[in-house]
Order: structure tokens, then sequence, then C-alpha cells
């Protein structure tokens, strides 16, 4: 009987949280300037980033469709520029659910090929498609940047690239870094705790004491955010691995707090996206052979 209250009020939650998530008629866009010519947009999902120039609009994801009219909008008041160029970081809906708006106006739309092949699967998201992929890496040359995108494998998803800009000296890491609260990493869609963990190495090894870095969600970063970013993922997976050394269920590791206390305790992380329970899990899950 117990198992089964829990269970509705988890639906109950559930179906409150995704009617609210749906509803972006009160979402207000925010823009954070970064420096001269990159910003990062906040609105509901993951952070947009954009470079501006006379080369045109580049933008790094772009939230959900229901916002698409808001941002082109806020862009306006930055830029008359036309978008002429936007990058998905991963497949997820919050980073790619105006691909379709965006593309009707010309945006040429880049990604991984994994993040076509799971858009593709979605018969909803069929108009949004990238119409140019890559597999491990590729440089672009816009607005005095050379752009370099980079595959980081199995981390957050399958399908997810860091985006690093050298002559603004700016990182957007896409879901592969989310600040200050636990991460999101999606088992199913190919990520994994070592190939998020592997991500962050690669992110920090780009960059320099002065780059600022666009996280997938959280405030704006700096070098020691992300490098303590990274001592947690590499904590928990560590005390984890030790507890299934030891012969630990996963119902055990689930409820121990004191393997994720010391960042985020399981009152702090209750309102979190990814609570302390759910953490654990994941990472029990990923670790698990």
């Amino acid at each position: 009987m117990r198992n089964s209250i829990k269970t509705l009020l988890a639906l109950l939650f559930i179906n409150h949280s995704l009617f609210a998530f749906q509803d972006m008629s009160e979402v207000e866009i925010e823009i954070i300037p970064v420096n001269e010519n990159v910003f990062m947009l906040k609105g509901a999902g993951g952070n947009i980033g954009v470079l501006t120039g006379e080369d045109g609009i580049f933008m790094i994801d772009d939230q959900f469709a229901a916002l698409s009219t808001k941002i082109k909008a806020k862009l306006k008041t930055i830029d008359d520029q036309p978008i002429k160029y936007l990058v998905n970081t991963h497949h997820h809906g919050d980073h790619t659910g105006g691909n379709s708006n965006f593309k009707k106006d010309g945006t040429l739309i880049l990604a991984h090929e994994n993040v076509r092949k799971r858009l593709r699967a979605d018969s909803t998201k069929v108009n949004g498609l990238p119409i140019m992929t890559f597999n491990e890496k590729i440089n672009l040359h816009i607005n005095g940047n050379d752009i370099v995108v980079t595959h980081v494998h199995n981390a957050h998803t399958d399908g997810d690239v860091l985006i690093y800009f050298p002559q603004s000296n700016v990182l957007h890491t896409g879901d592969t870094f989310f600040n200050g609260m636990f991460p999101y990493i999606d088992l199913k869609s190919g990520g994994s705790v070592d190939g998020d963990i592997a991500a962050a190495r690669k992110g920090l090894s780009l960059i320099n004491d002065n780059t600022k870095i666009i996280p997938g969600h959280g405030k704006l970063a700096t070098k020691s955010d992300y490098q303590d970013y990274l001592k947690m993922l590499e904590t928990i997976r560590d005390k984890i691995n030790a507890a299934i050394k030891e012969g630990r269920t996963e119902t055990e590791v689930v409820e121990n707090e004191s393997i994720t206390k010391e960042f985020f305790s399981d009152e702090k992380a209750k309102d979190f996206f990814i609570n302390g329970q759910k953490i654990r899990k994941t990472f029990y899950d990923s670790l698990k052979k």
C-alpha cells in the first residue's frame, strides 16, 4: 500500500511537471552578455549560446518550439543580422525543440550524426533535422572565430559536442556540464558516467583560467566551477565503484546519502531535476558491470 501511494504521488508530480513545462506563455528570455559579441540566453530548457557579427548570428541550441518567436525577438535587440547557423549540442527536446521554426527561416542546422539519427526516429521532429552532420570534429570560421566543434563520446548522450570559440575564449558544453546541480546522464540515449567524466576532462583541456563557460544548465561558469563539477563526478564514481566492489545492492547505494552529501544533501537536491537518489541510481546503473 505504501509503495502504491509513493507511485501515485510520483505520477502526479510528473504529470504536473510536464504540464508546467509545456506552458511557455509566461517564460521570459533573458540575455546574459558573456563578452563583446558572445551571449547566453536563458529561458526554459538548455542554455543558448550566441555569437554575433557580420557573418550573421551563430546560435547554439534553441530550447522549445513555443519559445522560438520570443528567442528571435530577443536576438533582434542585440543584432539585426539573420540567424544563419545553428548547432545542436545533442538531441534532447529542450535543446532542439525549435529546430523546425529556425529551419523555415533558412537557418543552417549542424549536429553530430547521432543527433540526426535520434531526431529522425521521432516522426514529430523530422522537419527540424540537421542538414549537416559530422562524426568527430568540425571547424567553422564565423564572425572572427575559428570555432571548434568536438564530439565527446557517450557522455550525457551519444551525440554530445563541445563548442569552443578560441578568439572569444568561450566554451559551450551542452549538457555535459550542469553547473550547481547534479547532472542528468541519459543512459538510454548512450550516455555514461565514464563518458561524462571524459567530456569534462576534454573541455578543461581546451580552456584557460579566463575562459567563460556556458553550461547546458545553470549559471554562466568559470574554469573553477568546471573543475568542481569534474571533482564531483569523479568522487561519486569512486565511491559507488567501491560500494559495488563491496557487494552493495542497488537499493543500498540509492538510499546511501553519504555518497553524495559532500556536494549536495538530499534535502538541498530535492528540487533538482536529478535529485540525490536519482543520481546515485544513475551512477550505479552505469558502473555496474
